[in-house]
């Protein structure tokens, strides 16, 4: 429900800013403006993300197949059951849906976002199979998409990548407060969900997997701070690729091995790639048109000029408002978040506080109405509870975090 009222605010919200621009400031080319954007940004949620997403979808689910027909899913979910029972209480130990949902996190971590999508789909469909209410999201899809949506990135390769095209001075310096922010992000929509569901963090179990694994994201922080910053491109790309080609060369060996019928089981599961990517091409055409009008409208830069109004009555130093249009359209739009992080670089400054500040907020969380968009549809899920306010929540943790640790390490 809350996705409808936010959809239908984008469009109303453009249309009263609109009018008002046109009625008061003479701006005879606003609705000229939000037109060409809705034409745009439909041709561009089809040809830019749902085709290219049809042959990454159908490779991988078809690589899934022969995983699971090998049975190298089985032997994941049960490596993961302890902390996954009692994080996903209704997903069954042994359920694929365990052995995906690892996939797709693992992916996410290493940067790997085209591999990441297929798992996560994949896992979606198969929590969809327990769901006993079709319409409405489960407890076990809520926690998923708001852990996925909190985008638990450990190396922003792409981020370091765009700001040494700008000639910064150290490229991967945002490296350290990205990954606090991204951490902070993750743990606070795990949280908030946990509490929701009456989950038992103090459990034996869970409180041990959830210490190890915040030791080894402490490991891998330490780890990468003491490189240079070639060496972090050069050694967590070679550590990515390496991760994701073995899980292709794993699950076609597994399944050669345990004699199945490869490549006719590959197609069985490649098709399902190209439907689940015709299904959700209506959720992305509208979710990404309504946010086109709304950013063409000007309404994102008005709410942007109020905040900064706002923080100055508070006399504390304000000059991170001028990042803020990247924080707040990385909700909505990964492109246009990466859109407003490369200007403030272009109009700060790379190295500047603003510029860095920006970078680390386009690196600490998923586009989360985007992922609703993609991952619900994709199962026909309409009501989708509190999922959209915890992943919100999550993402102004990380926001916050990124403010903070920014003034910390840039200031």
């Amino acid at each position: 429900m809350a996705l409808n009222y936010i959809w239908v605010g984008f469009f109303i919200v453009a249309l009263l800013v609109a009018l008002a621009k046109w009625l008061f400031l003479g701006d005879t080319l606003i609705f000229k403006q939000l037109v060409e954007g809705m034409f745009t940004s439909a041709e561009s949620a089809v040809m830019n993300i749902a085709l290219p997403l049809a042959g990454v979808m159908t490779f991988f689910l078809g690589i899934l197949k022969l995983g699971e027909e090998a049975g190298v899913i089985r032997v994941l979910a049960k490596l993961i059951s302890p902390f996954f029972s009692r994080l996903f209480p209704e997903v069954p130990k042994d359920h694929p849906a365990n052995g995906q949902m690892i996939m797709n996190f693992s992916a996410n971590m290493l940067g790997l976002d085209n591999a990441a999508t297929p798992f996560g789909l994949k896992a979606m469909q198969s929590l969809q199979e327990l769901n006993k209410k079709p319409d409405e999201a489960s407890n076990a899809q809520i926690m998923f998409m708001v852990l996925h949506s909190a985008g638990p990135v450990l190396i922003p390769i792409s981020i370091m990548a765009q700001r040494a095209i700008y000639n910064a001075a150290d490229p991967s310096d945002i490296f350290i407060p990205a990954l606090i922010s991204v951490y902070m992000a993750t743990f606070t929509g795990l949280l908030f969900v946990g509490i929701k569901q009456k989950i038992n963090f103090f459990d034996k179990v869970l409180f041990s997997w959830l210490v190890g694994l915040t030791a080894f994201v402490g490991f891998i922080l330490w780890y990468f701070s003491r490189l240079s910053k070639e060496e972090i491109e050069t050694v967590s790309g070679v550590i990515s690729n390496l991760i994701l080609f073995l899980f292709v060369t794993g699950f076609v060996g597994a399944a050669f091995y345990k004699k199945v019928d490869v490549f006719p089981k590959f197609v069985e599961g490649a098709k399902a790639g190209f439907e689940t990517s015709v299904k959700v091409m209506p959720y992305l055409v509208g979710m990404l048109v309504g946010i086109s009008v709304f950013r063409a409208s000007g309404a994102l830069d008005y709410i942007v000029e109020f905040l900064k109004w706002m923080f100055s009555f508070t006399g504390i130093n304000t000059e991170f408002t001028h990042a803020l249009p990247t924080a707040l359209m990385h909700p909505l739009s990964g492109s246009g978040s990466r859109a407003m992080m490369i200007e403030a670089m272009k109009e700060y400054g790379v190295d500047s506080f603003i510029g860095r500040l920006s970078c680390v907020f386009q690196a600490c969380s998923d586009t989360i109405l985007y992922i609703l968009a993609l991952y619900f549809g994709s199962v026909s899920i309409r009501n989708t509870r509190y999922t959209l306010w915890a992943g919100l929540l999550a993402d102004l943790a990380g926001v916050v975090t990124a403010i903070v640790v920014s003034y910390i390490f840039f200031y």
